[in-house]
């Protein structure tokens, strides 16, 4: 056998997170490097009480922080999207379907 018969494949390569997408560039790149470095524990206790306060605020101001919150949420999503697997995906839909269903109810409900 010769030495090309032993060589595989290469896989195709994934996209890194900055590399397309709305916002591109070297500014999306940095808060991406940014926001890497940060605290996992400090960062969703953050969420947490933003969620929190969204939850237990009156009417429409904890509508508004729930949305504020989504959106956020969306463009994290849109940056990340081309290296995230389905499975990570899908949950991550719902997740934010889920906070703008309630943040709907607060407002009109």
């Amino acid at each position: 056998m010769t030495p090309q018969e032993h060589t595989r494949p290469t896989p195709p390569r994934r996209p890194r997170p900055g590399a397309g997408g709305a916002g591109a560039g070297a500014g999306a790149d940095r808060t991406l490097a940014r926001l890497a470095r940060l605290n996992p524990t400090g960062v969703f206790l953050a969420v947490l009480a933003f969620v929190l306060a969204g939850l237990f605020a009156p009417g429409a101001l904890g509508g508004v922080l729930l949305l504020a919150l989504a959106a956020g949420l969306l463009l994290l999503m849109a940056r990340t999207w081309p290296v995230q697997a389905p499975r990570t995906r899908v949950v991550r839909l719902l997740i934010l379907t889920l906070l703008v269903a309630v943040a709907s109810a607060k407002l009109w409900g």
